[in-house]
Formats: structure tokens, C-alpha cells, sequence
């Protein structure tokens, strides 16, 4: 017999999509302000996590057609590669880079590699902490021994 999980998932669908606004929130935030991809990665894992927990998670890998491991190396693989532009142009390692740019709808814009090196780290996170939790349920049979 199959659980009626109705309120539970009803919630979840709400809450998820709060969750994924304040860590899109919390990672641009990150550059002058507490945040960034580190915490911006772990909030959203953790909205995974609750889809995981409130679906099924055959039923949500269905829809996240990702395999998080490979996220999490391309991740690692954002964050050095950004990392060593500064050492391509004679600076130390992971020297960032800034420039303010006139964007058509956003005005005056600061971009800088630090936003792309906090990209990297949120991917990683990501992949991670997902993997971790992914590979803690499907070992239920050594719980069973």
C-alpha cells in the first residue's frame, strides 16, 4: 500500500521553488555581501534533497536528467580553470579580474571572474552533495545485512 503523500508533495512544490529563488538570491549576493556559490550550491541541493524526499526519487531523476557527479567535476574543473586565467596573464593564482560594462537592461554592470569561479563552486557543491545523498539511499540493502 502506497502512502497519500498529497499535503506533503502539495508543500514541497511551493517550498522548492522558494528555496531555488533565495539560492539564486544568496549566490549572485555572494560577491560583496555573506553568500555566494558555496552556500548558493548547498540551498539548492538541499531543495533537491526535499523533491527527493517528498517524490519519489526514480520519479525525480526522471525530470533531472543529470548525473551529478560529472557536475560536481565540471564544477571543480570552472573553478581552477578560472583560477589559472590570472596565471596566463603573469598574476597569481585565482587573481580576479573586474570591469564595469553598460548592459542594455541591466544599466551599469559590474562583471568579474569571481562570479564565474563562484559558478564553479556552486556546481560542485551541488554535484556533491547530491551524489552523497544519492548514494546513502540506494545503499539501503547495507542496512539489511
Amino acid at each position: 500500500m502506497k502512502p497519500n503523500d498529497v499535503i506533503l508533495q502539495s508543500v514541497t512544490k511551493v517550498t522548492v521553488i522558494i528555496i531555488f529563488t533565495f539560492s539564486v538570491y544568496l549566490f549572485l549576493n555572494g560577491h560583496h555581501h555573506p553568500g555566494g556559490g558555496f552556500i548558493g550550491g548547498l540551498s539548492t541541493a538541499a531543495a533537491i534533497v526535499l523533491l527527493f524526499l517528498a517524490f519519489d526519487i526514480e520519479k525525480v531523476r526522471e525530470n533531472f536528467q543529470i548525473d551529478f557527479k560529472k557536475l560536481a567535476a565540471l564544477g571543480v574543473l570552472i573553478a581552477i580553470g578560472i583560477g589559472f586565467t590570472g596565471m596566463l596573464a603573469g598574476d597569481p593564482f585565482l587573481t580576479q579580474y573586474f570591469n564595469d560594462k553598460n548592459l542594455p537592461i541591466f544599466g551599469k554592470t559590474e562583471l568579474a571572474t569571481a562570479l564565474i569561479f563562484d559558478t564553479g563552486v556552486a556546481l560542485a557543491v551541488i554535484g556533491t552533495a547530491v551524489s552523497i545523498i544519492l548514494s546513502i539511499s540506494e545503499g539501503d540493502s547495507l542496512w539489511k545485512r
